[in-house]
């Protein structure tokens, strides 16, 4: 145990010495959160929208309004042909053309179908589909105006049939922001680029300079020399989740809602995985550049993308969903939204915990036999 501890205190001194290391641990992880929880959003706050007014009634322009007053629609301009709707749209910052035909005005009072045209860049297909709900949600309310209004014209005071109201309850995220759930997320994807990173990057630079092959020559045992070098970045990603936490409470005012020992004990978990992927990673690389990369390309962009970090997993093709089940950052992601957003804990998520501390087992187990060969 002496000896362990003394190269845990080595590599904790190693780190005093790079000042660029205590940068990656202790600011990157904010700089990171501030990024990607302000950047990292789905939703769609300003529609640039354009007009195409071909009725230019009463009814017409009241409609237009509608648009104008929402704090959705931006109207940008309004056009007078098609030619210039279709120009608007091409140039790319335009994102819905709402075209309001001849004869709108006269249909309504005839009470006959009348037609409007919604033409949606559909360059961003996610974009586009919330734009869309937005203007239906518009036409709808419109039409219920009118609706009501030819009612009382009639002197109808109540409707001839019952209403049927909706009401809903949004549970866990009210207002709907992609944010909230994204931000809880960055504690995954952060806790993996700390551990998986620093850790093949440590110890390529060791065998760079020589250091590692000195300390295979010592007297000291193979698991002593593996868990003086893993457990000083278990305790880093720790720091990283704690710092990760306290400034998603206070910038984004995000609270964890549910168990926090189940938590950092999940996080503890999970930790296992990334330590054996970056242990991995230095047996297969001969310089830090090469950590690098192979770190980047060959496994984080694979964790990210099959995650459900941004994109939901069952929306993907049934080959990748099938693959994604070896991805360790996947279950931990599940615990995080749960207790950070839902209130869960062990009772709720536990097959993900047991799932994840499978794979990180499998994982850091074959790393560690390679990583023995390497040094036998």
């Amino acid at each position: 145990m002496n000896i362990i501890l003394r190269i845990i205190i080595k590599e904790f001194q190693q780190f005093r010495r790079d000042p660029k290391m205590f940068g990656i641990i202790l600011i990157a992880p904010i700089v990171q959160l501030v990024l990607l929880g302000y950047a990292a959003t789905l939703d769609l706050n300003v529609v640039h929208t354009v007009i195409l007014d071909l009725d230019k009634t009463e009814t017409s322009r009241e409609l237009i309004r509608q648009f104008s007053g929402s704090t959705y629609f931006s109207i940008d301009k309004y056009c007078t042909t098609y030619d210039e709707v279709y120009g608007e749209i091409d140039k790319g910052k335009t994102l819905v053309a709402v075209v309001i035909p001849r004869d709108f005005e006269r249909d309504i009072n005839r009470s006959e179908t009348a037609v409007v045209q919604g033409i949606f860049n559909g360059s961003d297909g996610n974009s586009a589909s919330i734009a869309s709900g937005y203007v239906s949600k518009i036409l709808i309310k419109f039409t219920g105006n009118l609706a009501s209004e030819k009612i009382k014209l009639r002197g109808i005071q109540r409707l001839p049939a019952g209403e049927v109201t909706s009401q809903f309850r949004i549970w866990f995220n009210p207002s709907l922001q992609s944010q909230i759930f994204m931000v809880p997320a960055i504690v995954g994807l952060l806790l993996s680029l700390v551990t998986l990173l620093l850790t093949s990057l440590a110890i390529v630079k060791e065998k760079e300079i020589g250091t590692l092959e000195q300390l295979i020559v010592t007297p000291i045992k193979s698991y002593q020399l593996i868990a003086g070098k893993l457990i000083p970045f278990v305790i880093l990603g720790f720091v990283s989740v704690i710092i990760v936490l306290t400034g998603m409470k206070f910038i984004f005012k995000i609270d964890v809602k549910g168990d926090v020992i189940f938590l950092f004990a999940s996080s503890f978990v999970y930790i296992l995985s990334t330590l054996g992927l970056g242990l991995l990673v230095s047996t297969f690389s001969k310089t830090q550049q090469q950590a690098m990369m192979l770190a980047v390309f060959a496994i984080m962009l694979p964790l990210v993308f099959l995650s459900g970090f941004a994109f939901p997993v069952e929306n993907m093709p049934e080959i990748f969903q099938d693959i994604s089940v070896i991805i360790p950052l996947k279950y931990f992601l599940l615990i995080i939204r749960g207790v950070i957003l839902k209130g869960a804990g062990f009772a709720e998520h536990w097959q993900d915990g047991l799932s994840m501390f499978v794979i990180g087992v499998v994982i850091l187990g074959i790393s560690i036999l390679r990583f023995k060969k390497r040094i036998d």
